[in-house]
Protein backbone atom coordinates (compact mmCIF):
# COMPACT_ATOMS: atom_id res chain seq x y z
CA UNK A 1 0.00 0.00 0.00
CA UNK A 2 1.49 3.28 -1.18
CA UNK A 3 0.86 6.52 0.78
CA UNK A 4 3.20 8.92 -1.04
CA UNK A 5 0.45 11.48 -1.64
CA UNK A 6 -0.61 11.65 1.98
CA UNK A 7 1.39 14.80 2.81
CA UNK A 8 1.26 16.63 -0.50
CA UNK A 9 -0.39 20.03 -0.63
CA UNK A 10 -3.69 20.04 -2.44
CA UNK A 11 -3.54 21.54 -5.90
CA UNK A 12 -5.13 24.91 -6.34
CA UNK A 13 -8.17 24.79 -8.52
CA UNK A 14 -9.08 27.43 -11.07
CA UNK A 15 -12.13 28.25 -9.00
CA UNK A 16 -9.95 29.51 -6.19
CA UNK A 17 -7.92 31.81 -8.38
CA UNK A 18 -8.83 35.47 -7.97
CA UNK A 19 -10.14 36.70 -11.27
CA UNK A 20 -11.98 39.80 -12.35
CA UNK A 21 -15.68 39.00 -12.67
CA UNK A 22 -16.92 39.06 -16.23
CA UNK A 23 -18.71 42.27 -17.10
CA UNK A 24 -21.84 42.25 -19.16
CA UNK A 25 -21.38 44.22 -22.38
CA UNK A 26 -24.78 45.93 -22.15
CA UNK A 27 -24.07 47.26 -18.65
CA UNK A 28 -20.72 48.58 -19.92
CA UNK A 29 -22.45 50.31 -22.85
CA UNK A 30 -24.92 51.95 -20.46
CA UNK A 31 -22.07 53.12 -18.25
CA UNK A 32 -20.06 54.60 -21.15
CA UNK A 33 -22.83 55.92 -23.42
CA UNK A 34 -25.45 56.96 -20.86
CA UNK A 35 -23.18 57.53 -17.85
CA UNK A 36 -25.67 55.52 -15.82
CA UNK A 37 -25.35 52.46 -13.63
CA UNK A 38 -27.13 49.53 -15.22
CA UNK A 39 -27.67 46.39 -13.16
CA UNK A 40 -28.19 43.00 -14.78
CA UNK A 41 -30.74 40.67 -13.13
CA UNK A 42 -31.97 43.41 -10.77
CA UNK A 43 -34.33 42.14 -8.07
CA UNK A 44 -36.94 44.88 -7.71
CA UNK A 45 -39.63 43.32 -5.54
CA UNK A 46 -39.17 42.96 -1.76
CA UNK A 47 -41.03 39.63 -1.53
CA UNK A 48 -41.33 38.03 -4.94
CA UNK A 49 -38.19 36.70 -6.63
CA UNK A 50 -38.86 38.77 -9.74
CA UNK A 51 -35.89 40.26 -11.51
CA UNK A 52 -35.55 42.66 -14.41
CA UNK A 53 -33.14 41.62 -17.13
CA UNK A 54 -31.58 45.10 -16.81
CA UNK A 55 -32.42 48.08 -14.62
CA UNK A 56 -31.36 51.67 -14.20
CA UNK A 57 -32.35 51.85 -10.51
CA UNK A 58 -31.69 55.59 -10.10
CA UNK A 59 -34.40 56.31 -12.69
CA UNK A 60 -36.60 53.25 -11.97
CA UNK A 61 -36.31 52.18 -15.60
CA UNK A 62 -36.33 48.47 -16.43
CA UNK A 63 -35.42 46.76 -19.68
CA UNK A 64 -36.82 43.30 -20.32
CA UNK A 65 -35.28 41.21 -23.10
CA UNK A 66 -38.09 39.11 -24.53
CA UNK A 67 -36.53 35.95 -25.92
CA UNK A 68 -38.29 33.28 -27.93
CA UNK A 69 -40.41 35.72 -29.90
CA UNK A 70 -40.12 33.66 -33.09
CA UNK A 71 -39.55 30.24 -31.56
CA UNK A 72 -42.38 29.98 -29.05
CA UNK A 73 -40.27 30.59 -25.95
CA UNK A 74 -41.48 30.99 -22.37
CA UNK A 75 -42.60 34.59 -22.88
CA UNK A 76 -45.03 33.54 -25.62
CA UNK A 77 -46.63 30.61 -23.80
CA UNK A 78 -49.94 31.27 -22.03
CA UNK A 79 -48.45 30.77 -18.57
CA UNK A 80 -45.33 32.81 -19.35
CA UNK A 81 -47.33 35.64 -20.88
CA UNK A 82 -49.65 35.85 -17.87
CA UNK A 83 -46.70 35.71 -15.47
CA UNK A 84 -44.96 38.52 -17.33
CA UNK A 85 -48.16 40.59 -17.24
CA UNK A 86 -48.36 40.23 -13.46
CA UNK A 87 -44.69 41.14 -13.07
CA UNK A 88 -44.86 44.17 -15.39
CA UNK A 89 -48.10 45.48 -13.89
CA UNK A 90 -46.75 45.14 -10.36
CA UNK A 91 -43.54 46.91 -11.37
CA UNK A 92 -45.55 49.75 -12.94
CA UNK A 93 -47.61 50.13 -9.77
CA UNK A 94 -44.31 50.34 -7.84
CA UNK A 95 -43.25 53.28 -10.03
CA UNK A 96 -41.05 51.46 -12.55
CA UNK A 97 -41.14 52.13 -16.27
CA UNK A 98 -40.73 48.80 -18.04
CA UNK A 99 -39.37 48.83 -21.58
CA UNK A 100 -39.12 45.72 -23.72
CA UNK A 101 -36.73 44.60 -26.42
CA UNK A 102 -35.53 41.42 -28.11
CA UNK A 103 -32.07 39.84 -27.95
CA UNK A 104 -31.42 40.98 -31.55
CA UNK A 105 -32.18 44.59 -30.65
CA UNK A 106 -30.40 44.73 -27.28
CA UNK A 107 -27.02 46.02 -28.47
CA UNK A 108 -28.36 48.39 -31.11
CA UNK A 109 -28.29 52.16 -30.98
CA UNK A 110 -32.09 52.12 -31.09
CA UNK A 111 -32.22 50.53 -27.61
CA UNK A 112 -29.69 52.92 -26.09
CA UNK A 113 -31.61 55.87 -27.56
CA UNK A 114 -34.85 54.49 -26.12
CA UNK A 115 -33.24 54.38 -22.66
CA UNK A 116 -31.82 57.88 -23.17
CA UNK A 117 -35.31 59.15 -23.99
CA UNK A 118 -36.74 57.45 -20.90
CA UNK A 119 -34.06 59.05 -18.72
CA UNK A 120 -34.70 62.49 -20.24
CA UNK A 121 -38.47 62.01 -20.12
CA UNK A 122 -38.95 62.91 -23.79
CA UNK A 123 -41.33 61.45 -26.32
CA UNK A 124 -39.41 62.40 -29.46
CA UNK A 125 -38.86 59.58 -31.94
CA UNK A 126 -35.40 58.05 -31.41
CA UNK A 127 -32.82 58.58 -34.12
CA UNK A 128 -31.21 55.36 -35.32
Amino acid sequence: MKVDNLYQKPKKSRQNARKQPLRDIFTVICQTDLQEECVKEYRFHPVRKWRFDYALPRHKIALEVEGGVWTGGRHTSSKGFLGDMEKYNTATLMGWRVLRTTPDELLRLKTINMLRQAIQGTTDSPKE
